[in-house]
């Protein structure tokens, strides 16, 4: 039995390196620990790498640097013009600061979520209908610096916000097409008009060629009877003018 007996210093010395084992953490290179020492905040967080953390005086907790995509769920909003729809959109933050992170808010990606939730049905709800759709750049620009700011002090870098989509009413959507529809009828319209326009103007342009050279006429006479004899399937009655008999019967007439 006094083979199996231990000294007091190497159950020690088991217990001090048991414990020293327990103590080492590593973080990886996107990770820092924020350390508490007697309940107090360490000037700088730790990591990445080997970190001792000597508990019970020691507690810490661990932040990740990477970038955070935050789904926003939809959220009914009324535009400036009293539309109602639903939209939803996309979050992209990181923590930069993680000393700020932990001890400015009690949890930054459940304070981030429901800062951009408030933040979309704020803004769009300023915006009509049209800008919503058209100008969607601008308003995720919007999006982006006021989420930024408010965050700002908890150590969060929003770095952007896109409106994924919009769900318009089924009523806003035929309407929209009727409009839709009109918008291109009125194009066709017009482009029609315009093609009128610049034919009658062409049209007299010839008639006033023709009517300084009358020979003019007799040659598109001509052009039209050869388009029309290519077919050779039909009897074609054509008017000739006078001028034309005369100087036909004139060249019959010379020996």
């Amino acid at each position: 039995m006094e083979g199996l007996s231990f000294s007091p210093l190497l159950v020690v010395a088991a217990i001090a390196v048991l414990y020293l084992l327990t103590s080492i953490h590593i973080l990886p290179e996107y990770e820092r620990g924020v350390i508490f020492r007697l309940g107090k905040l360490l000037p700088a967080p730790k990591g990445p790498g080997v970190v001792l953390v000597f508990r019970p005086i020691d507690r810490m907790v661990r932040i990740s640097l990477r970038t955070v995509v935050h789904d926003v769920p939809p959220q009914d909003i009324i535009t400036r013009d009293n539309v109602s729809v639903k939209v939803n959109a996309v979050v992209f933050f990181r923590v930069i600061d993680p000393r700020r992170a932990v001890v400015e808010v009690e949890n930054y990606n459940y304070a981030t979520s429901q800062l951009a939730q408030t933040t979309l049905r704020s803004v769009l709800g300023q915006a009509e209908l049209d800008d919503l759709l058209a100008e969607r750049d601008r308003l995720n620009q919007q999006l982006q610096q006021i989420l930024d700011h408010q965050t700002d002090p908890w150590g969060i870098k929003v770095s952007a916000v896109e409106v994924k989509h919009v769900d318009l009413p089924e009523n806003m959507q035929r309407a929209m097409g009727r409009q839709a529809e009109a918008e291109r009828e009125k194009r066709a319209k017009i482009i029609h008009a315009e093609g009128e326009l610049i034919a009658a103007d062409k049209l007299a342009q010839a008639a006033a060629i023709i009517d300084r050279e009358p020979s003019a006429i007799t040659l598109r006479y001509l052009q039209t009877l050869t388009e029309i004899g290519a077919e050779k399937n039909s009897t074609i009655v054509f008017p000739l003018p006078l001028e034309m008999l005369r100087t036909m019967k004139g060249a019959s007439d010379r020996p």
